[in-house]
């Protein structure tokens, strides 16, 4: 029992070591409510969390809105740390942070009658090899797209993981299909899953580009082979619109 404890312990450190230099993203979804006025929220990230996040080394924060006019509306927020320990570290920064506390205090003191949001779902992914470092985009891309695939277990996603890092990112940028970050959901809703961000100028550029992506002939090799089979049972879309305020 003993020597079964040591090697799954063992096994523990080398999993966080192998994962100690990846790239942490969390992607916060703030759900604000119908009739309320959501200023404040967003004071609170421009002046308040925004600003301090930058103080602790934390750029490229991306904030932005759906681009649609499906009810409720979202907000979402893309924040890159550097790894987990930073992740931590900062969490507990903010905490002590009395420029931000002050800066924050028409947040924290909206009453609960007008607070715009009722709650917001936060999830946190890791990097992966083929795309280790969240990548700013060129200068005009104003339409985001939001990609969440699912796999029906681990290994599904495993494997997808794998065709990106082997082939599909390179397609990608053939293609111009601008990847801003990828990761693979470590915790949050839907797992296993993983998601990524693309960047275009508009969406006549995002249409043009993705027409190019079925018949690449890359890919009519690498979807056909058995290894990636049953990869994907669900795909989610979103397209979002950066604010004012947005890092990206």
């Amino acid at each position: 029992m003993m020597i079964k404890k040591i090697l799954l312990t063992f096994a523990l450190i080398l999993a966080f070591q192998a994962h100690a230099n990846d790239e942490v993203y969390e992607l916060r979804v703030y759900k604000l409510q119908f009739g309320k006025s959501a200023q404040v929220l967003h004071d609170y990230f421009q002046k308040a969390l925004l600003p301090a996040l930058n103080r602790q080394g934390i750029t490229n924060i991306g904030a932005f809105e759906e681009s649609s006019d499906n009810m409720p509306k979202k907000l979402y927020l893309l924040i890159s740390y550097k790894d987990m320990q930073a992740y931590s570290e900062t969490l507990k920064a903010l905490k002590k942070d009395k420029t931000y506390i002050a800066d924050a205090k028409a947040y924290s003191g909206t009453s609960q009658e007008d607070f715009p949001i009722d709650r917001y779902e936060s999830s946190l992914f890791l990097s992966v090899s083929g795309f280790p470092k969240l990548v700013k985009p060129k200068s005009g891309s104003r339409l985001f797209e939001l990609r969440t695939y699912e796999g029906y277990s681990e290994d599904a996603v495993r494997r997808k993981i794998k065709m990106f890092n082997d082939s599909e990112f390179t397609i990608f940028d053939e293609i111009g299909l601008y990847t801003v970050f990828f990761g693979e959901k470590i915790a949050g809703q839907d797992m296993p899953s993983l998601a990524y961000l693309l960047a275009f100028e508009d969406m006549e550029e995002r249409d043009a580009n993705w027409k190019k992506f079925g018949p690449h002939p890359e890919w009519q090799r690498i979807v056909k082979l058995e290894e990636y089979a049953n990869t994907v049972s669900s795909i989610d879309r979103v397209y979002l619109k950066p604010l004012p305020y947005s890092q990206l």
